[in-house]
């Protein structure tokens, strides 16, 4: 049986990536489902003239489709006033010839596509709260994004992943209904982006010729890790198309209307940056991997695809597999571990996970005193000063060392849950600098130490109780909704005498005490922004960077 949202491949419109000093927008939660991606924002629409065009071959052949050359001029299509089927027909044969191409790959079959506006987009595909989801898995669900502090307990991951979904969306690709629907900023007349087109038309050409049976999303980690490919394959062919149509070819673009930034800025950060990572790092790991190779070698991933998340974050083509994290549940009282029929009863939240949680407060609080990366570690930019065709740095410290996770999640009778996640690190300072980190990151949402290794979020949607313990190069983080529950998610949790329940000053801790099994180490006073020592293909896209200038100007206000 299942409940995720319908097989897509997407493409996201205008995100803010970067750092800003308004608060970040309400949270909101989601489904295992990649649902970002990217709208390619463009300038002005054109209307082909060339009037010269090759003989067709007397048999298919890459790089041409259904009458057109990928360098075929189209001169009876005008794009300003919208496209009608006969337009919309040509313009999808000429891509599918283009993507040809480029990436040396034959189209099995055309595949219907569909043009429509934003408004629509979000009244059939992204709206409600996914009310057909079972308890268990809205509880699951619900549970793992605000492990990583990415939504509260006042939201609903499903009502929050169709938010993101309305506000980003571009487009996508149906692998079980086999078509593409894009999606259009201009209400009035909806346009065209074709790099848009080009992308969800890539997807289904990986679906024809490749397939994503190897592939396993079963999990957040392993979601990632298989877009790393499929969306990596999907937004270098996407680069190297938006390369031509700079330099040689002529290319229509969807000029936007009034809301040409997506349909809203309601968007889940957190959230946001956990699924953006394929986007962010897949294009540079399936380059390499080409230059290594060449396409075969890019083939060969749908059948051997990277380890881990942190492999394709950090370009290792000759990576090893992550440790294989286990727990054992230890409940109590009232409370059990959440089963979720048809997909595994836990979660694997990735490097992507971690650094995601650590870059979250840079987007909903402009004081740097509480944060833990810097946003120049976080944000990648060329020499001179443009953000990098790889964004985002999914390798900051405090995220880098990395080496597996697991994360359970338990419920009590009156529906509260609580969760134990561990993490395995490369090194035991790996270990340590995570363990740091993370009581900075509790100190930001306004938690007070109240143990040795044990803090109290006493107010906010993230008001909980956390115990961190670090035992070798290993992490592991107990929540429940009290102290005393704390104990009861899991028995081996030490409680708290009230002789130590004091009322620090919020975000400051008691005493410097190290954590139980933890050897001595000061409370971390790291300086502000100083960084601590069954898959649906995709929602695949690139992602339209915007909002970048305030960023840069944040980033500059930091500089020394």
């Amino acid at each position: 049986m299942r409940w995720l949202v319908p097989l897509f491949v997407v493409a996201l419109v205008g995100v803010a990536l970067a750092p800003a000093a308004a608060a970040a927008p309400a949270d909101d939660a989601t489904v295992e489902t990649a649902d970002d991606a990217t709208v390619e924002t463009a300038d002005d629409a054109t209307v082909e003239t060339a009037d010269d065009v090759r003989p067709d071959p007397a048999n298919d052949t890459l790089g041409w489709e259904d009458g057109y050359w990928y360098d075929d001029p189209l001169p009876a299509v005008d794009p300003t006033d919208g496209l009608n089927q006969t337009e919309l027909d040509k313009v999808v044969a000429r891509s599918m010839a283009r993507v040809e191409h480029i990436r040396e790959v034959e189209f099995e079959k055309t595949v219907p596509v569909s043009l429509i506006d934003r408004d629509t987009f979000k009244q059939r595909y992204a709206s409600g709260d996914g009310g057909g989801v079972p308890p268990a898995y809205r509880a699951f669900d619900n549970a793992k994004w605000e492990a990583i502090f990415a939504i509260n307990e006042s939201a609903d991951s499903i009502a929050v992943a169709n938010r993101n979904r309305g506000a980003t969306v571009g487009g996508f690709y149906s692998p079980s209904e086999d078509r593409i629907v894009v999606v259009s900023d201009n209400t009035e007349t909806p346009q065209l982006s074709e790099v848009t087109l080009s992308q969800e038309l890539f997807h289904a050409l990986q679906d024809q010729r490749f397939g994503y049976d190897a592939l396993n999303y079963a999990t957040r980690e392993g979601h990632n890790t298989a877009d790393g490919v499929v969306e990596g394959d999907g937004n270098y062919v996407d680069s190297l198309y938006s390369q031509q149509c700079e330099e040689e070819w002529n290319c229509l673009t969807d000029t936007g209307g009034e809301d040409s930034s997506g349909g809203g800025t309601s968007i889940n950060f957190g959230r946001y940056f956990v699924t953006f990572q394929p986007y962010s790092d897949g294009p540079k790991y399936v380059k390499a991997v080409r230059e290594r190779g060449g396409w075969e070698a890019v083939n060969a991933l749908y059948d051997n695809p990277p380890v881990s998340s942190a492999a394709v974050a950090e370009v290792d083509l000759d990576e090893t597999q992550p440790q294989t994290v286990t727990i054992e549940d230890q409940t109590a009282g009232d409370w059990q571990r959440v089963e979720v029929n048809g997909r595994p009863s836990y979660a694997k939240l990735g490097q992507p996970g971690v650094a995601a949680m650590f870059v979250r407060p840079l987007y909903n609080d402009a004081n740097p005193d509480t944060w833990v990366v810097d946003p120049r570690n976080w944000l990648n930019r060329t020499e001179t000063g443009e953000l990098a065709d790889d964004p985002l740095n999914y390798s900051v410290s405090v995220a880098d060392g990395w080496d597996g996770d697991r994360l359970h999640v338990y419920r009590n009778a009156d529906n509260e849950t609580g969760y134990v996640w561990r993490i395995a690190w490369e090194s035991e300072a790996d270990a340590r600098e995570f363990v740091d980190g993370y009581r900075q990151l509790l100190g930001h949402y306004g938690g007070d130490q109240v143990g040795d290794d044990t803090y109290v979020i006493p107010d906010s949607g993230f008001a909980d109780a956390f115990q961190i313990r670090r035992s070798g190069d290993t992490v592991t983080i107990v929540n429940a909704p009290t102290l005393d529950d704390l104990t009861q998610v899991r028995t081996s949790a030490s409680s708290v005498s009230t002789a130590t329940e004091a009322t620090p000053t919020p975000g400051r801790t008691a005493s410097p005490t190290p954590a139980v099994g933890d050897s001595p180490t000061p409370t971390p006073t790291a300086t502000a922004g100083e960084e601590t020592a069954t898959r649906t293909p995709g929602f695949g896209a690139v992602v339209a960077l915007v909002a970048l200038l305030a960023a840069a100007g944040l980033a500059r206000r930091r500089d020394p």
